[in-house]
């Protein structure tokens, strides 16, 4: 170990969602730990997540194997170093087997109903202070973004997709709900419209490019890393999207956010922050699941969610959150 130095080794998800929402315990630790030095292991698709986490030493990609082999291949890359903390989210024996001065791993508490970001929290014993999502971005990330989104009129931005049918509203529904609020008699009359996500979504957000003339249109789809598209949900004046890793980017973006739930718990998975809100249609997760209750079926159970009170939601936060955005020129 350096001298002054404390390294930390952070195992986190292999979702993007999952990812997010711990993702504040990073800040917590490199705010009151001096001299922190961070190793951090996710998943592909969350890993990217992390890439600009200051004082960084290394980025660790954790691709599971079918045989298990992939945590002794973790073991093999960090046993060599003594760690100042552990903190392992995916609440493995991996730090039994590693030197280290502490460790704070994850323990799931049966048959218990808890937000992610409390249950993450307390792996660190700070539930009662729960550490809400933070994600560290360059100044080149944001200039980026900035040039992105520079222009005239509100940003509204939409990511349609979900990671499985269950939980994706209909595509044109989402189109029905944006005419609604950029039309001319809407409150984002005259705005632009901001489709995320990733380039496997690229059919689904194409359904919704016609709602806006093309000067009007931010097309993020596949074009950005995930921390871009972080940077760029910071201009956006609401956000509205499933149940899905887009969402608790754009509320730990601060962007006012809607999000639309169904087959999943917003008990465990809202997005957390003080100008988000769910919408689902007339059933509790609850019902959906005695109606389902493997949620195995390749069924969509957003059909009951109408444009009607999605928009009519959305336009509630417009109107909750005006007081606190002020302008929406870019650029």
């Amino acid at each position: 170990m350096a001298r002054g130095s404390f390294p930390i080794l952070f195992i986190t998800a292999t979702r993007i969602g999952d990812a997010v929402l711990s993702s504040g315990l990073v800040k917590r630790l490199s705010d009151e730990i001096p001299g922190a030095r961070f190793t951090i292991v996710a998943g592909p698709a969350a890993a990217p997540l992390f890439a600009d986490v200051p004082n960084l030493d290394r980025l660790i990609v954790f691709e599971k194997a079918k045989d298990g082999s992939h945590w002794f291949d973790l073991w093999r890359q960090v046993r060599g170093r003594r760690w100042g903390l552990i903190v392992d989210l995916r609440g493995s024996a991996i730090s039994s087997f590693l030197r280290r001065r502490r460790r704070a791993v994850f323990r799931k508490v049966p048959g218990e109903t808890v937000h992610k970001v409390i249950e993450a929290s307390r792996a660190l014993k700070i539930e009662d202070q729960p550490a809400a999502p933070y994600l560290f971005t360059s100044e080149a990330t944001e200039a980026l973004a900035a040039e992105i989104t520079q222009g005239f009129g509100p940003i509204l931005a939409i990511a349609p997709a979900a990671n499985w049918v269950g939980k994706t509203w209909p595509v044109e529904r989402f189109s029905q709900v944006a005419m609604r609020l950029l039309g001319p008699n809407g409150p984002m009359r005259g705005g632009r419209l901001m489709i995320l996500g990733g380039p496997e979504d690229a059919k689904v957000a194409a359904q919704l490019k016609d709602v806006v003339m093309r000067k009007q249109l931010i097309d993020l789809t596949g074009r950005t890393d995930l921390l871009t598209s972080f940077a760029a949900l910071k201009h956006a004046r609401l956000y509205i999207g499933n149940d899905s890793g887009t969402t608790h980017l754009a509320a730990a973006a601060g962007v006012p956010t809607l999000a639309l739930f169904g087959p999943s718990d917003e008990r465990l998975y809202a997005p957390w922050g003080e100008h988000t809100r769910v919408v689902r249609g007339p059933r509790t997760f609850d019902q959906v699941r005695n109606a389902d209750p493997t949620l195995s079926q390749q069924v969509c159970h957003m059909m009951d969610l109408t444009v009607d009170t999605v928009a009519k939601a959305a336009e509630a936060l417009l109107a909750a959150t005006e007081p606190t955005r002020r302008e929406t020129k870019h650029g």
